[in-house]
């Protein structure tokens, strides 16, 4: 089986290296030149245009920063659309709106290509060492095509419904991580002010009811060591966060916490944190308080 991958940013280029290891026929594609000669000299073929990969693969997969960049890679004037042959397969990994995906595979189905999404979770240490959770959706029969390669790159694969559930599984869940985080860092920061140490706050929340993800990866990992190279950047995370505000709207399901919670991610990022780790939401609440939250 030939495989395509377009998009080898923080996320894609450790999975494209996943599969050169699993010695995958592997043809890239990205605008970033110097990640295409890197991964070349390990065994990977190249493509100028995705729609030049896609006459040379079977299956392609996309890992992108948003939907624009999406529809301008699969149904652009040079995208996989344009050069698509019956049976070619689409498999985005990246992290977009339902409604959006449907669309995408919509507009394949006239070119007779099959089109599932499979978004992440487990941040770029989960994609270095292949073991990601991955949230599949589309038809049985195109997800099992796609199992093998989905294996190499991941340790959880669920399949989640039709075309569009993996991602709305995925906004869900970023839509509770990015409430946790901004919960988390608040509360600490209270804590803090008013006395009490990190440690002690995190030895009893971490067994009681207050636990988190957030609390135990988060603020272990990057708040207590001051160290917020992401990890997964609070740029994504406000992206993410419109996707659930925007889905809430077109179904008339008030988020009013998703709402006020964005608004401090973009605090956070109209204060130059937007390539940070999402921990970073705690700093303008230092700042704010006079006090930092440290181990």
């Amino acid at each position: 089986m030939k495989i395509g991958f377009i998009g080898l940013g923080n996320m894609g280029k450790p999975m494209a290296m996943n599969l050169l290891k699993a010695q995958c026929d592997l043809t890239i594609n990205d605008v970033n030149q110097s990640i295409m000669e890197e991964l070349s000299a390990m065994g990977a073929k190249t493509a100028a245009t995705p729609a030049e990969l896609a006459r040379k693969v079977d299956i392609v997969i996309t890992m992108l920063p948003n939907g624009n960049i999406v529809e301008q890679v699969v149904n652009g004037p040079q995208g996989i659309l344009a050069a698509a042959q019956p049976g070619l397969c689409i498999l985005d990994m990246s992290s977009v709106a339902p409604g959006f995906t449907r669309k995408m595979a919509d507009l394949a189905a006239k070119k007779q290509v099959d089109y599932m999404d499979a978004p992440v979770s487990g941040g770029v240490k989960g994609a270095d060492a292949g073991t990601l959770t991955i949230m599949a959706g589309g038809a049985s029969e195109v997800v099992a095509k796609c199992r093998p390669i989905l294996e190499i790159l991941g340790g959880k694969i669920y399949e989640v419904g039709a075309v569009g559930a993996g991602d709305a599984v995925k906004m869900i869940n970023n839509l509770l991580l990015a409430v946790n985080m901004a919960a988390t860092a608040e509360a600490f920061t209270l804590g803090a002010k008013i006395g009490l140490d990190p440690k002690v706050m995190f030895d009893v929340i971490s067994t009681s009811s207050g636990n988190s993800y957030a609390l135990e990866a988060k603020m272990q990992n990057f708040v207590f060591k001051g160290a917020f190279e992401p990890g997964f950047m609070i740029d994504l995370q406000y992206k993410d966060l419109e996707l659930a505000v925007q889905t809430g709207k077109e179904s008339k399901v008030p988020l009013m916490i998703a709402n006020v919670v964005q608004q401090l991610y973009g605090q956070a990022q109209a204060a130059g944190l937007g390539k940070e780790d999402i921990s970073a939401i705690i700093k303008p609440l230092e700042n704010l308080t006079g006090i930092q939250v440290r181990m």
